[in-house]
C-alpha cells in the first residue's frame, strides 16, 4: 500500500494526541489538511515550487519511530517556508507512506522518479525503510540525493548519493559500554524484539561486540518478550542490549519484575525514553537509552528552535526522535541553500557530495572516510524510582 501526501506552507495544523501506537490513523490526521492545502495552492506556486520527498514506514513494527520523526520534519519544513522557503521559493514537503513491503518501496521510488519537481529525498524513517531505500536506489541506479535517513546499521554500505548524519548502532553501543567501564563489562546479552530485527541487525551487533572485545550471548527472538524476560537465569549477563522499539521494550522489562538479580538494559535510539515512562516500564530495572541527537532540554540553538517550532505548530511534547526529524530537515535545507544556480536533482546531488562540514546550531555534521557523519551520542537512564536522568 502506498500513500502520498503533499505538505506545504501556511498549513492549518491539527492538534494531535500523544503516542497513539496506531500511527497510520495519526499520520492520516496530520496529512489530510496538508493535501488540501497542496491542491489549493498548486495554481499559486506552479512551476516555482520545489519539492522534497520523505518516505516513512507505517508498518506496525516501525510506526512508532516514523511517526515522531515525521512530526519533527514537518515542524522544520513549515518553519522554513514561513521564513521564505528557499530563496523566496516555497518547498513542498511530500510524505510517502510505505508498508514495509518491496512492492510499496518500488512504487514510492517510481512516484518520485516521475515527479520532476522533487529534487531530493530526506529523512527516510524507520531504519528498515532506510536500508531498503539505499539498496533500491543502488539497484535501480536512480541518481538523487538521499539525505539524513534514519540509518544506524554500521555494516550497511553507504554509496555516493546517501548522506547519513546520525550515529551508527556501533557508536551507540560503544558509548554506553565505555560509560559502564567501572563495571568491567566483558559479556553482554542481546535480545532482539523479533526475527526481523535479528535478521537485519545481528551481523552489525556481532561486529560491534568483536570491535569492543566483549563476549556476546544472543537470545533467540520469540513472540512473547515478557516470557523471554521471565526465563532469564543467574547465568544471564548483568548487561542486556535490547534491539527493538519502545512497545517491545516495555513488554520485555515488565517480564523482569520478579528478577532478583540487578540488571541494566541498554536500549538504542529507536526507543523513546519519555514514552517508556508513560507506558509503565518495569520499575526495578534501570534502562539506559542512547540518543543520537542532543537532549531535548539542551540549550543549543538547534534544540531551542526545535522546541519553539514544536510548541507553535503541534500539541506534542519534545522527543529525541522528533528532534532527529527536525535536524534531518534543517540539514537538508542548509545544503539546498548552498546550491549554486538552479536547484535540480543533479545540482543538489553534486552539492551534497561535497560533504561539507556544517555546524547546525550546535549539532556538528562532519563526514568521515566511510561517507558517514554522526559521532554524536548521548544517553539517559530511567531509574528504578521512575526518574529520567540525563
Amino acid at each position: 500500500m502506498l500513500r502520498v501526501y503533499h505538505l506545504g506552507i501556511d498549513m492549518k495544523h491539527s492538534e494531535i494526541t500523544r503516542r497513539k501506537l496506531l500511527v497510520r490513523a495519526t499520520v492520516c490526521t496530520l496529512a489530510a489538511p496538508s493535501l488540501a492545502w497542496a491542491q489549493s495552492s498548486k495554481s499559486k506556486t506552479g512551476a516555482n515550487t520545489l519539492s522534497i520527498a520523505q518516505i516513512v514506514d507505517t508498518s506496525p513494527e516501525q510506526q512508532d519511530v516514523s511517526r515522531d520523526f515525521l512530526v519533527g520534519s514537518r515542524a522544520a519544513w513549515q518553519t522554513i517556508n514561513t521564513h521564505g522557503g528557499l530563496r523566496g521559493r516555497p518547498i513542498q514537503h511530500i510524505t510517502i507512506e510505505v508498508d514495509g513491503s518491496d512492492a510499496s518501496m518500488g512504487s514510492a521510488i517510481e512516484s518520485i522518479r516521475n515527479l520532476p519537481s522533487c529534487i531530493a529525498l530526506t529523512g527516510t524513517a524507520g531504519e528498515r525503510a532506510a536500508i531498503a531505500l539505499v539498496r533500491s536506489l543502488r539497484r535501480e541506479t536512480f541518481e538523487i540525493a538521499h539525505v539524513a535517513p534514519w540509518l544506524q546499521n554500521s555494516d550497511q554500505e553507504v554509496n555516493s548519493s546517501t548522506f547519513p548524519i546520525f550515529a551508527s548502532r556501533q557508536e551507540q553501543i560503544s558509548h554506553v559500554i565505555k560509560s559502564l567501564a567501572n563495571m568491567n563489562v566483558t559479556k553482554v546479552g542481546v535480545v532482539y524484539a523479533s526475527k526481523q530485527e535479528y535478521d537485519l541487525y545481528r551481523s552489525d551487533v556481532e561486529q560491534t561486540a568483536t570491535h569492543l572485545k566483549i563476549k556476546l550471548l544472543s537470545y533467540s527472538p520469540t513472540s512473547n518478550l515478557k516470557q523471554t524476560a521471565q526465563s532469564l537465569t543467574a547465568a544471564t549477563p548483568a548487561i542486556l542490549l535490547f534491539v527493538g522499539g519502545t512497545p517491545e521494550l516495555v513488554q520485555f522489562t515488565q517480564g523482569m519484575d520478579k528478577q532478583t538479580r540487578q540488571r541494566f538494559v541498554i536500549a538504542l535510539a529507536d526507543v523513546n525514553p519519555q514514552t517508556l515512562l508513560q507506558m509503565g516500564v518495569a520499575r526495578n530495572t534501570p534502562v539506559i537509552t542512547t540518543q543520537v541527537v542532543p537532549l531535548v532540554n539542551a540549550g543549543l540553538p538547534i534544540v531551542r528552535s526545535y522546541r519553539e517550532a514544536l510548541a507553535r505548530l503541534f500539541d506534542e511534547p519534545p522527543t529525541s526522535l522528533s528532534l532527529a526529524g527536525f535536524i534531518a530537515a534543517r540539514y537538508t535545507y542548509e545544503v539546498l541553500n548552498a546550491v549554486e544556480g538552479q536547484a535540480t536533482r543533479q545540482s543538489v546531488l553534486q552539492t551534497f557530495q561535497r560533504r561539507a562540514s556544517i555546524d547546525l546550531g550546535g549539532f556538528r555534521i562532519k563526514f568521515n572516510a566511510q561517507h558517514r557523519s554522526g559521532a554524536f551520542v548521548t544517553q539517559s537512564m530511567l531509574t528504578p524510582d521512575g526518574r529520567l536522568v540525563g
